[in-house]
């Protein structure tokens, strides 16, 4: 059986920690910068820790 290749959109998407979590970009970055707050885009700058139920499928994707 050939092995599992790596899911290109998830590894550039999402990256695991020493401990094993799944990071991933907050949402909301990329348009509409002007009308949000300095502080609200700092927030939104800062990689999130993914829920254990979406991590357990990235995980899957990223061959781990």
């Amino acid at each position: 059986m050939p092995k599992q290749k790596t899911h290109s959109g998830a590894k550039k998407r999402f990256k695991l920690t020493g401990s094993g979590k799944v990071m991933k970009q907050g949402a909301g970055l990329r348009h509409h910068l002007e009308t949000k707050s300095g502080k609200k885009k700092r927030e939104l700058g800062v990689d999130r820790v993914l829920a254990p139920a979406d991590a357990k499928v990235i995980k899957k994707l990223l061959g781990k």
